[in-house]
């Protein structure tokens, strides 16, 4: 295995795992995307990956494949493919864990890491965030909203060998990572955004600075965010309201490399008429506030919402 120069797999090649597959292969990583949407990665295969957005157009010449079952090597597995997934792409890769191979979970939510662990062992799975943001605007083409850092680190706390070495090579290899000592609290922080915005986004199609602009949908913004925040104190996770409310103005705003002109990716979701995940975002939140006695009214009435929208093309309940 070697952290140095790794060889890195990529479950999910969509808007992240795409954007992340990108710039780690145009700074000379070797990189194979897995994803089962086969237009993408047929456009991906014959003409490489079209990154548009922030640090210009441009073509980047990667491997794409269907077949998990076709790669045959990996230093590196990153997750970025959605929540719901997480048990069936695991066991796809399991083939590649031999020797030190390690993951890391890059995705929206809580419970991923242990989902992972249950297939590939614990051992071998990192928890990891980014405040970066992109789409899919065509099969094979992604655009970067934003150049803001990224996190990789043990989910049982402290500064390990490896997570430093994961973030310094991609950072090398032009994705600006940071190795971090407390990932669950960096975790949390992440999620704070996504519980005040994800939904927002996906029901009203607006942009994170747009919806930040109409004054009532910024105060159920802000509700939002305080309740999760309320949730995970009781979960021993030490965020303040004022702490969680920097994270989501830092997440608005649209200038010096902020990702303020970025919709949810729950908004994709809805708009391609696909199942959400609004479980995992907002759904463990409130299930972790009913455990703990903390009421969450707004992320409640959120679900509700999105599960409404789901209904009318998933049919029935959607959970």
């Amino acid at each position: 295995m070697s952290l140095d120069n790794p060889a890195v797999v990529i479950v999910g090649g969509g808007a992240m795992g795409g954007l992340f597959g990108g710039l780690l292969a145009e700074g000379g990583l070797d990189v194979t995307l897995v994803d089962t949407w086969r237009e993408h990665v047929g456009a991906i295969a014959a003409n490489g990956i079209r990154v548009v957005g922030v640090g210009g157009d441009r073509a980047i010449k990667l491997k794409a494949t269907a077949d998990a079952g076709t790669v045959k090597q990996a230093d590196i597995v990153l997750f970025q493919c959605k929540a719901f997934a997480n048990e069936k792409a695991a066991a796809s890769v399991k083939h590649l864990f031999a020797g030190e191979t390690c993951s890391v979970s890059f995705q929206n939510g809580l419970g991923n890491e242990e989902t992972l662990a249950r297939v590939l062992g614990a051992g071998r799975v990192l928890g990891g965030l980014t405040a970066q943001a992109g789409t899919v605007e065509a099969p094979g083409v992604v655009r970067n909203f934003g150049a803001l850092p990224t996190y990789v680190g043990e989910m049982q706390g402290g500064l390990s060998k490896r997570a430093q070495a994961i973030a310094e090579a991609f950072t090398r290899h032009g994705l600006s990572t940071h190795a971090s000592a407390d990932i669950k609290r960096d975790k949390w922080k992440k999620l704070l955004g996504n519980v005040g915005l994800s939904a927002v986004s996906g029901t009203t199609d607006l942009r994170s600075v747009e919806i930040m602009a109409v004054p009532e949908l910024r105060a159920v913004v802000f509700r939002a965010v305080d309740e999760a925040a309320a949730v995970a104190r009781a979960c021993g996770v030490a965020l303040d309201t004022a702490e969680a409310r920097e994270v989501l103005m830092k997440l608005t705003t649209a200038a010096g490399g902020g990702t303020g002109n970025s919709k949810s990716s729950l908004r994709a979701d809805i708009a391609h008429r696909r199942k959400t995940e609004v479980d995992y975002i907002y759904g463990s939140v409130a299930r972790l506030g009913r455990e703990h006695g903390v009421p969450t009214p707004t992320i409640d009435t959120l679900i509700g919402i999105v599960k409404g929208l789901e209904s009318q093309y998933l049919g029935g309940s959607s959970a």
